[in-house]
């Protein structure tokens, strides 16, 4: 099935790439793209019309992209409770 890029929306690819659309322009027939690790890619419209993707959610982790370590999130992501970072803060 042909999908047609929307700004905004993510895509996975058969290598199981997760990426978003990020700019779209049908008078210079390009794609840009962004995978979740922060990859810029520009496509023209041919190549997109042949990779085969389909949609999916947008992450929930949003550090893909983000060149930062763990510890400075600020959200304690294995369990999702933001007060354990507060409480290590209150603790200094």
């Amino acid at each position: 099935m042909l999908l047609s890029p929307v700004i905004g929306s993510w895509y996975q690819n058969v290598a199981g790439e997760s990426f978003e659309v990020v700019a779209h322009d049908p008078d210079d027939s390009t794609v840009e793209i962004q995978y979740f690790d922060g990859t810029v890619e520009e496509l023209d419209q041919e190549s997109w019309d042949e990779i085969v993707v389909q949609t999916v959610a947008a992450p929930e982790d949003w550090s893909g992209s983000m060149d930062i370590d763990r510890i400075d999130y600020g959200v304690d992501l294995e369990s999702g409770d933001q007060r354990a970072s507060w409480t290590r803060i209150l603790d200094k």
